[in-house]
């Protein structure tokens, strides 16, 4: 964490904002808007703790115009138990925070380790703050058990992350007042559509079902006959039995977002609404937000509808098993479900008619691999396989992404205040970086100073059957801004829509549930006032206040700015604005938090995997080049870990930003993305889940043997097909160069001059190859 310009501050001004600690002992105060950020050195650390809240004064400048402080004042200390491995070291209990942040262990005296044992993971209450020459004292509230009991990981993670995962004891007696089933009275005012086959498809582990489906051919206009489709998208109606005020309101917008872990979930909801009342399981009636939609031949929304409806589904799909009926109407699957086929059909038109209306308007759309943990009894990963995308996926995604564009351009049209997905396209900065990028490559394509979705797609396709194409994909996602919710409609760029909000899954995120109460208030003829319910608890990632700096609440540094394109905002009294920024900043604060518990527990699983395999040698590829090293892609494991920079061998390699490359300056060896390497596993550290490689030359172990066998430079390995001649002579080219080096680092040595003073020939570049690597797929 750097400050982004030194003239932000200056010298003896004094900064308040959070500390951020590092693993290596120092620390940052990041100020609340985020501009600003202090480097603390160790020694300031030892009285503050991560995610204290401090005034620093700027006491320097390092070399590069960072600022450097010292704390004055301790504001407020954070509350929150800390959690840890309790050890017993020279007569001493200590707790070696999991956190790694926190940067001191706690101490505990004897009488306050409560139960626990030696090695167990516990959470620890701080009793005595720490000072400059004190560690800080705690006691044990909690005992979580041993590290490798399943679900350990699991545990950890939600309290590391701070991760709500129990429900007050008023919000479950409220849902065990809900009734098991619909009431007449439930049922007032709503069109009944339980004849309608409405069917969810779902993954094969899925629990909830936020939403139901169904199709039909339709007229439109004075056509004779059907000339476009009728589309049914049916959503839970979480609104109808979680009021605002109300306990089940309090903790679900505390929670802003369901959390996924492998085998298990820790939901928004109780599991009475979250899987029961609210999820429109098979053959029971349930209540719903319906959005009814004419879709033209050329897959525009021609005319739309929202009503509140009961329905009853008529089935529970899984992909898999649309994606087979899809492909063979005649098997077994089909003639299973004989009934509902046609309208599956009817689905797989529209959604044909649709993917051509995402081609005009140029939305980018990535190839990508995504991968899915299978763990076994135990808890532990027994392998990770790559999740296939079909049709049956992409047909519910423009289903859904069809309903969220009409109940954004509903909203926007009442003109009334609601949240907004938006996705911004990239900054002056990364458009810059991209641009050198592309124009390194020699692509002989490139984006313009305001470029649009169009042109990220044309990317995209242009590259998509490039060996490196993963990495410039990678390059072109990274270079667009995170998507947020924001009060302030400023539209999707990587979907190419105009206006956009989340509609379809009010079970698992809390924005969804404020759109379904924006559109009931407006179906109704009234206004939507948002009241915020207070919060316990919230991430680490913001700070924000009503009544804040500008009337609204402001977002910290690890979080996009909200847009401020004025005709997109909508006047409202100072109150009701604060409240829609400071429920933008809360829900897209949880969910990327709610991520990083995700990959924080996929990574600890990853690590445990990764520890069995210890001295293992498997082929890669090289997915992410870095100034410190090359990100290592395992084939068939997908797993990926760290070749540092110092495992290249013997010389200086240079980071290319603009080429996304390590380049040797005495050899030229180059590691660029797609680079097919050999690696061993060398080191697992299950505290900071990290997996460090090492790039194996091949012959190393036959030489010591006396054996023969054929030796690849550095690791780096041939493509599976035989190579061509010129492949070979440049491989022959890199061997020649080896040797002369190694003469020429025992005549240096011998000479007393250090072995990277010898110079050798340049240019060889390591082969490149295809990758598959997970990536988030989030609206």
């Amino acid at each position: 964490m750097t400050t982004q310009t030194p003239h932000l501050v200056n010298l003896m001004s004094e900064i308040v904002g959070t500390v951020h600690g590092h693993r290596d002992g120092h620390g940052f105060v990041s100020t609340d808007d985020g501009e600003s950020t202090i480097y603390i050195p160790p020694q300031e650390m030892r009285s503050v703790m991560h995610r204290d809240r401090v005034k620093v004064r700027v006491l320097r400048f390092d070399r590069k115009g960072r600022p450097e402080g010292q704390v004055l004042e301790i504001l407020e200390r954070r509350k929150t138990p800390i959690i840890g491995r309790l050890l017993h070291e020279g007569g001493a209990w200590v707790v070696a925070p999991e956190d790694r942040r926190f940067g001191q262990d706690i101490l505990i005296p004897a009488k306050g380790i409560a139960n626990a044992e030696p090695g167990q993971v516990v959470s620890v209450e701080l009793t005595e703050l720490p000072s400059l020459h004190a560690q800080p004292v705690g006691r044990v509230v909690e005992v979580l058990g041993g590290i490798d009991d399943p679900g350990m990981e699991i545990e950890i993670a939600v309290r590391k992350y701070e991760v709500p995962h129990r429900f007050n004891d008023d919000v479950l007696a409220q849902a065990a007042k809900l009734p098991e089933k619909l009431r007449p009275a439930d049922r007032k005012n709503r069109i009944d559509l339980t004849d309608v086959p409405l069917v969810t498809i779902d993954g094969e582990d899925a629990r909830d079902f936020d939403d139901a489906v169904y199709c039909e051919p339709a007229k439109i206009g004075r056509s004779k006959g059907p000339n476009g489709w009728r589309l049914l998208v049916a959503i839970a109606d979480v609104s109808h039995y979680v009021k605002p005020g109300d306990p089940l309101d309090r903790d679900a917008y505390e929670r802003a977002t369901s959390v996924y872990f492998p085998r298990r979930v820790i939901p928004m909801l109780p599991e009475k609404l979250s899987n029961g009342l609210c999820s429109l399981n098979p053959d029971v009636e349930r209540l719903s937000m319906v959005c009814d939609m004419l879709v033209t031949a050329e897959g525009e929304v021609h005319a739309y509808q929202f009503y509140p409806a009961v329905i009853c589904s008529h089935a529970r799909f899984t992909y898999t098993e649309v994606a087979a009926i899809l492909g063979n109407t005649r098997g077994p699957e089909a003639q299973r479900r004989a009934d509902l086929v046609p309208h599956l059909l009817d689905l797989h038109e529209v959604y044909r008619a649709l993917l051509k209306s995402r081609a005009v308007r140029g939305a980018v759309d990535f190839e990508t691999t995504e991968t899915q943990i299978v763990c076994d009894d135990n808890g532990r990963i027994a392998k990770i396989v790559p999740r296939v995308r079909t049709e049956a996926h992409k047909l519910i995604e423009e289903a859904m992404l069809a309903a969220n564009v009409c109940s954004a351009d509903f909203i926007s049209r009442a003109k009334q205040p609601s949240l907004y997905r938006v996705h911004e396209g990239p900054t002056p900065e990364k458009r810059t970086l991209l641009k050198n990028y592309l124009k390194a490559l020699g692509l002989g394509l490139s984006i313009s100073d305001e470029p649009t979705p169009a042109e990220f797609q044309a990317l995209a396709q242009a590259s998509k059957e490039r060996p490196d194409a993963q990495q410039i994909h990678t390059m072109l996602l990274r270079s667009m801004q995170q998507a947020i919710y924001t009060p302030t409609n400023s539209g999707h760029f990587g979907l190419a829509y105009e206006a956009y909000t989340h509609f379809t899954s009010p079970i698992r995120r809390y924005p969804d549930l404020l759109v379904h109460r924006v559109i009931k208030a407006l179906l109704g003829s009234d206004r939507y006032v948002l009241k915020l319910p207070p919060v316990q608890s919230s991430p680490s990632y913001f700070k924000g206040r009503p009544g804040a700096k500008g009337g609204a609440a402001q977002s910290a540094k690890g979080l996009p700015k909200a847009p401020v394109k004025v005709a997109a905002r909508i006047k409202l009294p100072p109150e009701e604005a604060a409240a829609w920024e400071t429920a933008g900043i809360h829900c897209s604060s949880n969910e990327r938090r709610a991520d990083e518990a995700s990959r924080d527990v996929e990574a600890w699983l990853k690590c445990m995997f990764m520890r069995e395999r210890l001295g293992e040698e498997y082929g890669g590829t090289v997915s992410t080049v870095t100034s410190f090293g090359l990100f290592i892609h395992l084939d068939g494991l997908y797993v990926e870990g760290l070749v540092h920079i110092t495992e290249l061998g013997g010389e200086y390699f240079r980071f290319d930003e603009a080429r996304q490359e390590l380049r040797g300056e005495r050899s030229g060896l180059r590691y660029a993305s797609g680079a097919r390497v050999r690696v061993q596993v060398s080191r697992v550290d299950l505290d900071s889940r990290k997996i460090d490689f090492r790039l194996v030359r091949e012959g190393e172990d036959q030489a010591a043997g006396g054996g023969g066998g054929r030796r690849r430079q550095r690791g780096v390995e041939s493509p599976g097909r035989a190579p061509a001649a010129s492949a070979q002579d440049e491989l022959a080219d890199v061997k020649r160069t080896d040797r002369e080096t190694k003469r020429a680092a025992k005549r240096a040595s011998a000479a007393g001059k250090p072995a990277g003073a010898a110079s050798g020939k340049g240019g060889k570049v390591a082969p490149k190859g295809p990758v598959g690597r997970k990536t988030s797929r989030k609206h």
